[in-house]
C-alpha cells in the first residue's frame, strides 16, 4: 500500500506535503513553548518533529530529480508555518501588557476596568494637547482581545500599545494567578 503510493507522482506529492505541513507546524510550536520556558513540552515534541523531519527530508532526496517534490516540500514547509501560527493564536500562551492613553482624562475607566477583573494601574500624563490617563494592565494573551474591545467601548481614541510580559512579581495578578 505504502509502496504504491510512494510509486505514484501525485502520492509522492501528497505525502511530502502533509509530512511538512506537520514536521513545521511542530517546529513552530516547538519554538513557542520554548520561547514561553516550556521546555518539557517542547523536548517532547522535538522527539516527534525530527523523526517526521528525518522521514520527510529522506523522501525528498531520494527523489531529487523530481522538481514537484522539491515545490511540495517548499509549499509544506509555507503552510505548517501559518497552520503553526494559526494554532498558537488559539493556544495563546502567556501574558501581556497593555499600555492605554485616553484621548480625554476620563478617571472612571480604571475602575471600570477593575470591575471587569483586570489590574490596572493608572496615573496623569501630559501629552501635545494636554492631560491624558495612562493605564497599565496586564492580562492573559487569552483575554487579549476582549480587552481592546472593552477600552474602545470605553474611550474609542484610546492610543493602545502592547508587549508580551516575561516575567512578573508581586500585586494584583500573582494572587489571581495562584488561585
Amino acid at each position: 500500500m505504502i509502496s504504491a503510493i510512494l510509486d505514484n507522482a501525485i502520492g509522492m506529492i501528497v505525502i511530502i506535503l502533509v509530512i511538512n505541513i506537520v514536521y513545521v507546524t511542530l517546529f513552530t510550536l516547538r519554538m513557542i513553548f520554548t520561547l514561553k520556558g516550556q521546555r518539557y513540552s517542547a523536548a517532547s515534541i522535538s522527539i516527534i518533529e525530527v523523526i517526521i523531519y528525518i522521514v520527510g527530508l529522506g523522501l525528498v532526496l531520494d527523489n531529487l530529480s523530481q522538481i514537484e517534490n522539491l515545490i511540495a516540500y517548499a509549499i509544506g514547509y509555507a503552510t505548517g508555518v501559518l497552520v503553526g501560527m494559526k494554532i498558537e493564536d488559539k493556544l495563546a500562551l502567556g501574558y501581556i501588557t497593555v499600555n492605554v492613553i485616553t484621548k480625554e482624562y476620563e478617571p472612571d475607566i480604571p475602575n471600570a476596568l477593575r470591575d471587569k477583573g483586570y489590574g490596572v494601574t493608572n496615573w496623569v500624563a501630559y501629552g501635545r494637547e494636554g492631560e491624558r490617563l495612562m493605564m497599565e494592565i496586564l492580562t492573559s494573551r487569552k483575554s487579549e482581545a476582549l480587552l481592546y474591545k472593552t477600552v474602545k467601548e470605553l474611550d474609542p481614541g484610546a492610543f493602545i500599545i502592547s508587549h508580551e510580559t516575561k516575567a512578573f512579581f508581586g500585586g494584583f495578578w500573582v494572587k489571581g494567578v495562584r488561585r
